[in-house]
Parts: C-alpha cells; structure tokens; sequence
C-alpha cells in the first residue's frame, strides 16, 4: 500500500528493498513468488550499481559442480567457503545448498550460462577452488543477471520508486520502523513505513579512490552502522590490478597472454618496462604474468616470492613514483619472441591446448576470448591500437554488514544481501559474490514470508521531529558553497594511500582523527551549493565517514590483535620480511609477517557508536551436523513451518 498520510509525502509496505542490483531484483522476485507481494524497490538510480556495470575476463558464477562425475557435495562445498578463514559455517552451507536452485532459477531466467552437447553446465577451477565449480556467460555475467531478473520483477508488475537516496534507518529498541530517503527530483526528504528492510546496496565503494567499482555505485553501510547494525571482517578487503578507463577487473586471460608491462612519467615522457627490476630472468617474469590471470587478487601468501609480486611492482611504480603504468598487447614483453619451451609447464600446456602461441598479446587475447576484447572495443578502447592504463584498485569487500543464516542483521527486521553483507571471511573462490548474492535473496525472502508478515508500526509512533530534522540539514547544506564533491575525493585519496593493500598503523589512526573530526562538525563544515547534484553529493558524504569511521575502527583494532598480514592487504611491520625481488628500491612499506592462521577462526565485529566505533571478536560458529536429519521429522518440520527456524 502506498498513500499520502500527512502533510509530508509518506508510504507503508511490509518490505522495502533498497537497491536495484541482481540482489535487491532476486529479493523482490522471490518475495512476490513467496506471496509477499506488499513490497517497494526503491533505488537511487535505476540503471547505476555494480551488478549491472563491472566485470572481467569471464566474470564468474560460482556453484556446486554440475557436470562429469566427480564426487561433490553441499558439506565438501561448505567446507572449502569455511576454510577461507573467519566465516561461520553455517553461512557457508546456506550458500553451498543454495547454489544450486538460485543457478539453475537464472539459467531458466535465460541467462546463457554454456552447456554441453548433454546439458551440462561444465565449469573451470578459480582461485581457491579445489573443484570445477566455476562458471561464466562472460565479461558481463553479472549485468546478464541483473537484466534477466529485472524483466521478471517488470513482469510480476513489482512497484519501483527510482531516484530515492536513502538517508536514514528508523529504529525503536532495535527495531526497524521505516525508513528517510530523499526525492532527489523535489529535493525533498520522504517517510516510508515498513515492517521489514532488505538493503541490497552493494559494497562500500565510496572508500577508495583506486576503485574498479563503477563511478554509479557507492553503497549505504554507513547508514547500516548508524541504526545499530554491526559490521563483520571489515578489514578484508580484495584488491586487484585493474584498467582506469573503464574500470575494469584485468584478471584471467588479460594476464594469460602475457602482455607489456610498461610506465611513463606524467608527461608521457621516459617509458620503461619497470618489471625487469624486479625479475632479472625473463621466462620467469613470463610466468609470473601467466599465473597472475587466475591469481589475480593481490594476495599477501604471494607478496614474498610469488606472483603478486607484479601488485607491488605496480603500486610502487604509480603510488609511491608517481608514473602512469599500461599494459600493452600490441607487442611481447621487451618486444621479444616468446620461446615457449622455456615457460613453466603450467603455463605453456596451458596456452598450447588453448591454440594461444600467437606472436602478439592481442593476437593471443583474441583467440582465447573474443568478448574481452569486444568490451574494450564497445567502450571506446581498441586493445590493437592503444594501451590500457592501470593501477592496483579495491575491487571487493569479503567483510560488510553482519548478518545470520537468514540474511538477517542483529537489528530486528533489516536483512542485507549481495557485497552490502559480510559473509565471505578472509579468502573466497572466484565467483561465490554472485552465488551468495542471490543465495542470501532467497534464504530472506523466505524468512520475511514465513516470519514476518503483517503491517509496519501506525504513523502515530513516528517521530515526526526527524522529517523536520533532515529539512532542516537540506537547508543548511543549501546554505554554504559546494565543498563536497573535493572533500569526498580527499578522503578517498587518503584511504586508497593509508588503508588500502598497504597498511601503517600510524598512518590509519591519523585518518581515523580527521574523519571523526568531520563528522563531529559535519553540519557547519560541508556545503551542497544551489544545485541537486551539490546536495546529493552532500549527503553521499556523510555516508562515506560513517563508513570509514567504522572500517578504519576495524583495520586499526586488528593490529591490535595481530602484526601479521592476511587475505589482500600488507600490514607494515619493522619485524617482518621484505619481498623477493633484484635491486635495492624496495620500500620499507612492503616490509610484512605472513599471517600464521592464528585469527582464522574467529570474526571479528565492529558496532558504530557516535563516540567512537567499538570491536569485539568472537569464534566463527561450525557447519551444521546434519547427519541426524530423519526424513519423516524433516518432511513433518517442513509440513509445520517449512524448516524455517530462528538462527
């Protein structure tokens, strides 16, 4: 139901879901299918998002194997999400048991995930993946997904209110009562009343500067943290060699090829192939570059003498020298054959039973994977012709807002999917984002038709004082020059400098100071000027410290706990180790313990507090036992109330 109530523009609905990615649209569908059909989709732009505007090489799905006839199951599934350390296991099993269903839901949906002659979804191994789980419809699986699912919420007649930002989640005694957006068109703040809120947000990407999140997406977790929702592994960020224009993952074949490596000054002037610093062998430069396409998040296991290495060498090379860095695949490394005899067999078997020992990078590129260089082609760039500029970008959050079995956070009645959720712990195999994506959309949508049915709280209980209170911010914003837009860009500066792969404790406490003084001062500070996008920037950047105060909290609280370095980021220590690499040139920055697995079972949890953000950790919970399961106490359980228990 939605009708105007009171002076100010109001609505009510049991559910509204934020977000218009291939989540928040799963979430929708399954609502509806479920018989929950009181439900909005609210978006602040209907087309923006990551789901719908990233991808790679051949972005991945990833899902328990459907092909030959290798012995896998949910628990052997489960138990390779819950080795990557710090997740809860019965996250792990949720996501394993629903990758099945929700695969097979988008391949009906029509996404063309490939089969075999017999219909198998026959996969590939990604990182991390002890099986051949994964699989692709290409560079842009997941906006694929995203469509498909889109025409079926379209086709279901789904309401959608667009251009809404949201500002503020209601809550009374830790319950969610309804939700502020703004209209970004009338510029006016609006209530709407609901008994259940399922943030489909997306990852934070309004952290980072060095970002392959697309310019559209910047995500609400901050605005989660506020209304008392914690957050789980912050700290476990991916970070990954990516292009800058387009933003875009620069993963699997792009680095299979083997392409140039190469850097320029800021004029254009003095190139060099900066690599044969660190590599004086150039077979095992080659190799490096080979096995960096399917290791391709930064991985500190690798930093010493391993291939991300090539991470390093290109932060050092653009961060910390300040030079331009392409790859380029009109021309070999140092323009020289390749003799393929002298690779690792890993990589030269590979590329023979690929047919890729073509003379060129492009040459090889295109036979392997036409539709990865048809996305550079559609997006202005011709991969024959120029060079790609890159830089090594935040890519992924593993941790994010903390929530159950059921998608269900710690403030009764919010439920976070997609990247907005922090399930994945330390390390993920490729692929499992859009697998727990659509998994934890249908494990709420459940929960929500089963549990939580009925009519938000009357308008009589609302504070009203808070519309009043956001009028009067809009106000006060209007009333200053725009200084949003460069203050936001500072800050994200700061984080991809301070808080991103590398690591200084000294450096993060110091950010942390700036961003809490911001925030103490956020109303006299910041100014929106007279035009909408002013305004809307404004408030995007009161979300953005919310979110660094909290992040920030958890990177520096887990040097506290540990000096080691784990999953995708270097923790500076005096104590620690320098990578292997030839010549002298390498920064005490890079100086790093590898992690001993010694906080590998327990999560750690970040609660937002206007005085300052606290921590605690606590020991991941086990795989579930189901070796008891009866099938006549399953099926009558499942007769009363669908097996849909409280976690």
């Amino acid at each position: 139901m939605h009708q105007t109530e009171t002076m100010y523009h109001t609505m009510a609905y049991n559910t509204v879901i934020v977000g218009s990615g291939a989540a928040g649209y799963s979430a929708a569908e399954r609502l509806w299918l479920f018989g929950q059909q009181d439900i909005l989709l609210l978006t602040e732009g209907k087309n923006a998002g990551t789901s719908r505007n990233t991808g790679s090489d051949k972005q991945t799905y990833y899902k328990l194997t459907l092909s030959g006839d290798g012995q896998d199951s949910y628990t052997e599934m489960a138990q390779t999400l819950f080795q990557g350390g710090s997740v809860d296991g019965d996250q792990a099993l949720a996501e394993a048991v629903g990758s099945v269903p929700c695969f097979i839901h988008l391949a009906e949906l029509g996404v063309p995930f490939p089969t075999n002659c017999w219909g198998e979804y026959v996969g590939y191994k990604t990182d991390h993946d002890p099986r051949e789980r994964a699989t692709s419809a290409g560079p842009l699986t997941s906006r694929m997904m995203t469509e498909a699912l889109e025409r079926s919420v379209s086709q279901l007649g789904i309401p959608i209110l667009d251009r809404h930002l949201l500002l503020q989640i209601l809550t009374e005694h830790n319950r969610v009562q309804g939700i502020i957006c703004l209209n970004m068109d009338l510029e006016k703040p609006v209530l709407i009343r609901c008994r259940n809120l399922i943030l489909a947000t997306g990852g934070p990407a309004c952290l980072y500067a060095d970002s392959v999140y697309p310019a559209s997406q910047h995500g609400a977790s901050g605005i989660a943290f506020a209304c008392g929702a914690a957050g789980q592994n912050l700290t476990e960020w991916q970070y990954g060699i990516a292009s800058l224009h387009p933003r875009w993952n620069v993963s699997g074949t792009y680095m299979q090829v083997l392409p140039r490596f190469f850097s320029i000054e800021q004029d254009g002037s003095n190139p060099r192939e900066f690599l044969r610093e660190a590599f004086p062998c150039y077979e095992d430069m080659l190799n490096q570059i080979f096995l960096k396409g399917y290791q391709w998040p930064f991985d500190s296991r690798k930093a010493l003498d391993g291939s991300s290495r090539l991470d390093l060498l290109v932060y050092r090379e653009r961060s910390l020298r300040g030079r331009r860095v392409f790859l380029d695949y009109r021309q070999n490394p140092e323009n020289r054959a390749i003799a393929w005899d002298l690779l690792s067999p890993e990589a030269s078997t590979y590329l023979r039973k690929a047919g890729a020992l073509q003379n060129t990078p492009f040459e090889r590129l295109s036979h392997m994977n036409q539709p990865a260089v048809d996305f550079y082609r559609s997006r202005g760039v011709n991969l024959a012709a120029e060079p790609l500029e890159i830089a090594l970008c935040a890519q992924h959050n593993n941790g994010g807002i903390a929530v159950n079995s059921w998608w269900h956070t710690q403030v009764e009645g919010l439920f976070a999917i997609g990247e907005a959720a922090g399930t994945h712990g330390v390390y993920r195999p490729g692929g499992t984002a859009l697998n727990a994506g659509q998994v934890g959309a249908l494990r709420c949508a459940h929960y929500i038709a089963a549990k939580r049915q009925g009519d938000p709280d009357a308008l009589s209980s609302f504070n009203e004082n808070w519309l009043h209170i956001w009028e009067e911010w809009i106000v006060s914003l209007r009333s200053r020059p725009e200084n949003a837009r460069d203050t936001a860009a500072t800050f994200r500066r700061s984080m991809s400098d301070t808080a991103g792969a590398f690591r200084a404790p000294s450096h993060m406490k110091e950010l942390r100071a700036r961003v809490r003084n911001l925030l103490a001062h956020f109303p006299d500070a910041i100014g929106a000027g007279p035009h909408k996008e002013g305004l809307v920037r404004a408030l995007r950047l009161r979300d953005q410290l919310l979110t660094m105060e909290v992040y920030l909290t958890a990177m520096i609280d887990y040097t506290r706990h540990s000096k080691r370095s784990r999953g995708s980021a270097l923790y500076q220590t005096s104590s620690g180790n320098l990578p292997h690499m030839s010549g002298t040139d390498i920064p005490e920055l890079f100086r790093f313990l590898p992690n001993d697995g010694s906080l590998d079972h327990q999560i750690q949890e970040t609660r937002y507090t206007p005085d300052g953000s606290l921590t605690n950790w606590r020991p991941v919970r086990p795989i579930p036992d189901r070796s008891q399961d009866f099938f006549e106490n399953v099926w009558r359980g499942y007769r009363e109330n669908k097996n849909i228990l409280d976690a």
